[in-house]
C-alpha cells in the first residue's frame, strides 16, 4: 500500500514512485512475453499502443491485488482497466516520446485515468527514462498540443509550451513502478545507449467516468480507441454507462 505521504506526493505532484516491486517471476514471465509477441509482431519493436489486442495474457498482470490496492487508493475502489500498452525502446533506436498529456489521446468523460508504469529494464537518463514536470497535472486541463509527424516519435501529438527545467527523471530499477495523473505532463528522450529500457503501462479509470467510444480518434492501423476492450477490475460500475464487452 501507499502510505500517506506517497498518496498526498501523488495528489501534489501528478505521480509517484511506491515501494513494491514486482515479483522477480512475474517480470520475467512478462519479458517472455513480450518477446513472443515481437516474434509475431516485429513492427511493435519500438511500442505497442494496444498490447491487450494481441495478448489477454497481459491482463493478470492488471489484476495484481497489490497494484489494484494501490490504484484504489489514488481513484477509488471501483476500477476498470481500458488499455495496456509496451514502450519497448530497443538499445541505440528506441524512438523519442514528445511532451504530452496522456488525456489528450484518450476519449474518457469525465477525464480520470491512473497510469502505472512497470520498468522492465532499468529505466534511465541515458536510455531513455520517464520525464515528468512535477505538478502540472494541478490545472486540471489539457494544454495546447500539435501534431508532429515526424518518423523519430513514438507519439505523434506534442505540448506547444514546455518548461523543461522543471523536468524530473523518474529512475527505475527492473521491477519498480511509476503511478501517474492523466494530465500530468510528461515525455522521454530516444534511447542511444546499449540497454533496451521496456516499460509496460496499464490504464486504469475509476467507473464514475464513461470510456465514450463515440469520442474516440481514428486508429492508426493497430487497433482503433474506440474498440479498445474494457475489463472491470474492482468494484462496480458506477455510472452505469461502461461496457464491459470483451472483444477480440
Amino acid at each position: 500500500m501507499l502510505s500517506e505521504t506517497q498518496v498526498e506526493h501523488y495528489r501534489s505532484q501528478g505521480y509517484v514512485i511506491p515501494d513494491y516491486r514486482v515479483p522477480d517471476d512475474l517480470l520475467a514471465q512478462i519479458r517472455s512475453h513480450h518477446a513472443d509477441l515481437l516474434k509475431a509482431h516485429p513492427e511493435f519493436n519500438d511500442y505497442c499502443p494496444a498490447l491487450l489486442a494481441f495478448d489477454t495474457w497481459f491482463v493478470g498482470v492488471a489484476r495484481e491485488p497489490a497494484l489494484l490496492d494501490m490504484v484504489g487508493q489514488l481513484i477509488g475502489e471501483d476500477i476498470a482497466l481500458w488499455n495496456s500498452s509496451f514502450f519497448a525502446k530497443p538499445a541505440k533506436t528506441g524512438k523519442r516520446t514528445p511532451w504530452h498529456q496522456d488525456g489528450e489521446y484518450w476519449p474518457i468523460r469525465p477525464l480520470a485515468t491512473c497510469s502505472v508504469w512497470i520498468a522492465v529494464d532499468a529505466s534511465t537518463p541515458a536510455n531513455g527514462a520517464l520525464r515528468v514536470l512535477p505538478g502540472s497535472h494541478r490545472s486540471g486541463a489539457l494544454e495546447e498540443h500539435r501534431h508532429n509527424a515526424d518518423a523519430g516519435l513514438s507519439l505523434p501529438l506534442e505540448m506547444v509550451q514546455v518548461d523543461e527545467d522543471r523536468a524530473v527523471d523518474l529512475v527505475l530499477e527492473p521491477g519498480q513502478i511509476s503511478m501517474h495523473d492523466v494530465f500530468l505532463a510528461h515525455a522521454s528522450e530516444p534511447n542511444h545507449s546499449d540497454n533496451p529500457r521496456r516499460g509496460m503501462t496499464l490504464r486504469y479509470m475509476p467507473t464514475s467516468s464513461i470510456y465514450r467510444r463515440d469520442l474516440a480518434r481514428e486508429g492508426n492501423g493497430v487497433l482503433a480507441m474506440k474498440e479498445r476492450t474494457l475489463y472491470l477490475m474492482r468494484g462496480i460500475d458506477v455510472c452505469g454507462k461502461n461496457d464491459f464487452l470483451l472483444r477480440s
